[in-house]
């Protein structure tokens, strides 16, 4: 097994490039080379992509792929395999144990939580593959989700302070859209990804794309300088819930009067995090914050259906009283 540097780095980009397309040995070789120059501006010598086209192959010590010896055209004869789908190696596993034995040292700092919930997760997928047991966990996943494929790329790009050009294609658009955007920030909401920045085409600040299918491409803009954010994300999305947030939209205060105890519910799970209880006894099922109002604070309060009340603000009021108006026509005959 190689040792080199981001050797599994290297592995998935071979494994998309086998499962899309044929490829000759030197078209392989400046693909792989294009995508770790984007991402790590690194390259590799045609030796170590030889040594990974036989861990590939290695149906012992490596991941057993159906590549064909010898064959000038690299493609997998089975469309269905993935090295993803494979078990860990044995030294992979190894280094997996490694890891989770080092972080034991920080389990009571707050950052080892979400590591450690990261590694069971990923170690009960393979037990499961491993024994064929029952499963165990069962998590918030969507599947049909593809712009993790974005992930990285965007979180490097804004790493690396590059600017890019990107070609969005929304749902109800008739054309493609092609802008500047200078990356500043990644945040996920409703088990999706959204990238923050600067559209410089539209000078707007703060431009929101979601990762998905209506990102259809971006390129890297190296004659182009990076803006930096002046934003303060963290109270940014402290007055907000969800993505959308209109230019120079200001935070109201809104009022909840929660009915049948579910406002122990949202003191457990707030859909906003500065949220504050009254004082007076009469009015202990109510809870107060500041938000921006958007879709998403309405989709979250409509969620409770007629276990919530708005109070304040009027606009607030007015927005949920017209859904439940046209609901209601739905449901009258």
């Amino acid at each position: 097994m190689s040792n080199s540097k981001h050797a599994h780095l290297r592995y998935n980009i071979l494994d998309e490039c086998f499962r899309k397309r044929s490829y000759s040995f030197d078209e392989l070789l400046d693909v792989v080379n294009n995508k770790l120059e984007t991402l790590l501006n690194e390259n590799i010598s045609i030796r170590t992509l030889r040594e990974d086209l036989k861990i590939f192959r290695d149906k012992k010590n490596g991941f057993g792929a159906p590549l064909p010896e010898k064959a000038r055209i690299l493609k997998y004869s089975d469309p269905n395999f993935s090295i993803s789908n494979k078990p860990l190696l044995e030294y992979e596993q190894y280094l997996i144990d490694a890891a989770q034995q080092l972080l034991e040292r920080f389990e009571n700092h707050p950052k080892y939580d979400k590591l450690a919930e990261a590694l069971i997760k990923f170690q009960d997928e393979e037990y499961q593959q491993e024994s064929q047991s029952a499963q165990i966990l069962f998590y918030d996943h969507n599947d049909e989700y593809k712009g993790i494929n974005f992930l990285k790329p965007m979180y490097f790009a804004i790493k690396k302070k590059q600017v890019l050009g990107i070609k969005f294609h929304g749902f109800m658009a008739d054309s493609f859209e092609n802008f500047e955007f200078h990356p500043h920030i990644l945040k996920q909401y409703n088990r999706r990804w959204f990238v923050y920045g600067l559209n410089k085409t539209k000078n707007v600040s703060n431009w929101s794309i979601p990762l998905d299918d209506r990102l259809v491409d971006f390129e890297i803009l190296d004659d182009k300088k990076y803006i930096e954010s002046n934003t303060d994300w963290d109270a940014y999305f402290r007055t907000m819930v969800g993505i959308r947030r209109q230019q120079d939209q200001v935070p109201q205060k809104v009022v909840l009067r929660f009915y049948n105890g579910r406002e122990d519910y949202f003191k457990t799970k707030p859909f906003i995090p500065d949220y504050d209880e009254f004082f007076e006894e009469e009015k202990e099922d109510q809870v107060w914050f500041e938000s921006i109002i958007n879709l998403e604070l309405v989709q979250q309060l409509l969620s409770f259906g007629q276990d919530v009340e708005v109070l304040e603000p009027k606009e607030l009021k007015e927005q949920i009283r017209l859904h439940s108006k046209t609901m209601n026509k739905y449901y009258s005959h």
